[in-house]
């Protein structure tokens, strides 16, 4: 036991009384402290040292400073050799997207290739089965929306040549690699300028990385306009077989900066915005729709002259409640896509329009209800005292010509260049309309405006609209909240 020394001290009553003072730990930084402890661990047998050497050892040990570097400029010298390392990674410049050279304008050719079916909704989805599958025969029947008949008898001149083979089947339900490189052959096959370069390309998947069903495919330069423009290969029959062997649309456009930044978007109404043909819906109210019907189908292909059919029709209308359209309402089906397409377009700041050979009341209701900023349509006469149509039309009809002066005016008052106006239509009376747009785009239309327009989609979503602007699935999903 160790005796501690002791000190007075004055109990609270007086006197006073010894107390023990506190131990001093003066002496723990000294090196003999480990060995006061009884701490010490002696060498090992073993050959390892004991934790008291290792401390005295560095403390006593000095930090020798490191000599003097210069910092790497970059530049190779003898003390600082280039170094080259192999990083596995594989890159080529092929400056198929960069500015042109000095002297030179760009040339390239957007090609945005849409897979036709199946139309995918959520295009993340990867458990869709879009592996090849065995081909189909060919059938000689006439596809329902060629012109003027399905009877092959009556065909004109003869008989249309079988479907190509479908190589969408053999190779897998989506843009395969082997669907570009086909394209790509179809360009090269084409007649280049003099002295132009090898044909050069890059591609981005606009929605699904791995099983893509729309593509954007740039290449340069073009074929010489000279022998093919671009109007021209729009319509070039290894164009159209292309499609059909692939189960593709293609809209080519020009790489322009205007592309990517339209100001106006102009559509037509019946079975465009909405699914149905109002004018069919209101006769099948009163008993007429074969006849009506029968007169716009023939209209739509071109066949007759738009305002003369339109009053024909409107004449078997005489005697209609007035409140049909209102009651018609509920009746008319929005395409597909189309109140996500408004949304988009009008978070990016376009401007839209319709442009219908229709009636005014439900024209206006729709885009109202949509968010159009402009509605045009025709205005028919009403028997006030019975409020009931009188079978004819006031003011000046909506016609080709007319949906042609009303779309140069809009874009007159916004301020939008031709190339940035983009009109969509599926009758021959949007033909003249489209041509006036910086790129008219048949909506699955009739067959002589797929023949016609600069552009042609046979989709069931309006909202790829968005994507011939170059916009991916990820952009479009924001623009669409």
């Amino acid at each position: 036991m160790t005796d501690y020394p002791k000190e007075n001290v004055k109990p609270p009553g007086g006197g006073s009384m010894a107390r023990a003072i506190r131990p001093s730990l003066g002496g723990m930084r000294s090196s003999s402290y480990l060995q006061e402890h009884q701490q010490y661990r002696p060498p090992q047998p073993d050959g390892h040292e004991g934790i008291d050497s290792i401390v005295e050892r560095t403390q006593n040990a000095k930090l020798s400073s490191s000599p003097s570097r210069k910092q790497f400029n970059g530049v190779p010298s003898p003390g600082s050799p280039p170094k080259i390392i192999d990083s596995g990674l594989n890159h080529s410049l092929s400056h198929a997207n960069c500015q042109p050279a000095p002297g030179t304008k760009t040339d390239r050719i957007v090609a945005t290739i849409m897979y036709k079916k199946p139309h995918i909704e959520n295009t993340s989805d990867l458990s869709i089965d879009r592996s090849p599958s065995p081909a189909k025969p060919p059938t000689r029947s006439i596809p329902p929306n060629m012109a003027p008949t399905r009877t092959l008898s009556q065909f004109p001149l003869e008989p249309p040549p079988p479907d190509p083979e479908p190589l969408d089947h053999l190779y897998g339900s989506y843009i395969s690699p082997l669907c570009l490189t086909s394209f790509l052959h179809l360009i090269a096959s084409l007649p280049s300028k003099r002295g132009s370069e090898t044909l050069t390309s890059s591609h981005r998947c606009l929605d699904n990385p791995l099983h893509p069903s729309i593509v954007e495919l740039t290449f340069s330069p073009t074929p010489d306009p000279e022998y093919v423009s671009l109007e021209d290969l729009r319509r070039h029959e290894l164009l159209y077989r292309f499609e059909r062997e692939w189960n593709v649309d293609v809209v080519l456009q020009a790489d322009t900066v205007t592309r990517r930044y339209p100001r106006l978007v102009v559509f037509d109404m019946d079975s465009t915005l909405i699914q149905e043909e109002v004018i069919d819906l209101i006769a099948a109210s009163i008993g007429v729709e074969k006849e009506v019907s029968a007169i716009t189908t023939r209209a739509m292909n071109g066949e007759l002259d738009f305002s003369a059919s339109f009053k024909e029709r409107v004449a078997l209308l005489k005697g209609v409640d007035a409140e049909i359209f209102t009651k018609l309402r509920n009746v008319i089906t929005p395409t597909n896509g189309v109140r996500e397409l408004i949304r988009a377009l009008k978070k990016i700041g376009v401007k839209t329009a319709v442009l219908s050979g229709g009636f005014i009341p439900l024209t206006q209701w729709l885009a109202t209800s949509l968010g159009i900023d402009y509605a045009f349509a025709n205005t028919l006469a009403i028997d006030p005292a019975t409020n009931t149509l009188t079978g004819e039309v006031l003011g000046d009809i909506v016609n080709a010509e007319r949906k042609r002066d009303l779309l140069l005016q809009i874009s007159k008052e916004v301020g939008a260049d031709k190339d940035q106006v983009l009109a969509v239509g599926d009758g021959a009376n949007d033909l003249l309309m489209m041509g006036a747009a910086g790129l008219g785009v048949a909506w699955n239309a009739k067959p002589v405006v797929q023949m016609q327009a600069q552009a042609r989609l046979n989709g069931g979503s309006l909202l790829d609209l968005l994507f011939l602007f170059g916009f991916t699935g990820e952009e479009v999903g924001v623009l669409t909240k």
